[in-house]
């Protein structure tokens, strides 16, 4: 059992579940499997690595399963958990997630509207290139239900994103905005936003925003500069890259408290995720 099979788990598991802490502790019950059965049993499986794999999709199904009951019960929108690049300092290369088209926020938020077959099958075809015999195994369906379930995804996928500017023109305008929404300019703003945006934040319940999405330029605009108004001079932002592209982090009394990735189409922001549900914010602090 090698870093890299760790490592090929926890990015697929993580693309399936939006959630770090859950991916992690997915692939910990997967090992924890793999080390209950005998020797014999073990040298019995002829590749280890699909039958990780194998294991680790059912559990996910079933988690997504359950976490769809568990997000009706939820405070305002649930928005996949936002990661940062990889730290130089990181320890255990094992735990990077390669960041990829597959781990936008954008392209997670189109995963999230799934139904859990539909997800399963779609990201291990068309992201990690298993056959459908392989992935009918892991679904529990057959193979010809598992090439309708990601061709139905897919379609999904290609009428949900939009055309993504180079990442070159996506930091610029994020820096435009980011200066706007200092400057509390209401005007530069809306000429940074799409007429249709929509902003949407997660809390969680467990930190003070916005629970229903903001549909809107001028409102957003509007909203965004009233939330720079009250904030003051607690608040400070830094451009970060999120989950691949360039996004924005606001500190709070010297502490992570809002985490921003963007979704930007031609020159304008199409969509906002605020995400300040400290839970979600563990990788950012650690």
């Amino acid at each position: 059992m090698g870093m890299s099979e760790r490592r090929q788990l926890i990015n697929f598991t993580y693309r399936l579940l939006g959630s770090l802490t859950d991916a992690e502790d997915v692939v910990q019950e997967t090992y924890a499997r793999w080390y209950a059965m005998s020797a014999a049993e073990q040298q019995a499986i002829e590749r280890p690595g699909a039958w990780l794999t194998t294991v680790a999709g059912r559990i996910c199904l079933n988690l997504l399963g359950s976490a769809r009951a568990r997000r009706e019960t939820y405070v305002g929108d649930w928005i996949p958990e936002p990661l940062p690049e990889p730290a130089e300092s990181i320890t255990d290369p094992a735990d990077r997630i390669t960041l990829d088209e597959s781990v936008t926020m954008a392209f997670l938020v189109v995963l999230e509207a799934m139904t859990p077959a539909e997800r399963v099958a779609f990201v291990l075809h068309d992201v990690f290139r298993y056959p459908f015999g392989e992935v009918a195994e892991i679904v529990g369906r057959t193979p010809a239900a598992c090439r309708q379930l990601a061709s139905s995804a897919r379609r999904r996928v290609r009428t949900a994103q939009a055309p993504a500017a180079p990442s070159t023109e996506q930091a610029g305008i994020v820096r435009r905005f980011r200066t706007a929404w200092e400057a509390k300019d209401i005007d530069a703003l809306i000429g940074l936003l799409d007429p249709d945006a929509t902003a949407t934040a997660d809390g969680g319940g467990r930190a003070v925003t916005h629970l229903e999405p903001i549909v809107g330029g001028e409102r957003i605009a509007r909203a965004y500069a009233e939330i720079a108004r009250l904030a003051g001079d607690r608040t400070t932002f830094q451009e970060r890259t999120v989950n691949g592209r360039p996004g924005l982090v606001a500190w709070q009394d010297g502490a992570i408290a809002t985490v921003f990735a963007f979704e930007i189409a031609g020159e304008r922001i199409r969509r906002i995720w605020a995400v300040r549900n400290p839970e979600k914010l563990r990788p950012w602090r650690d």
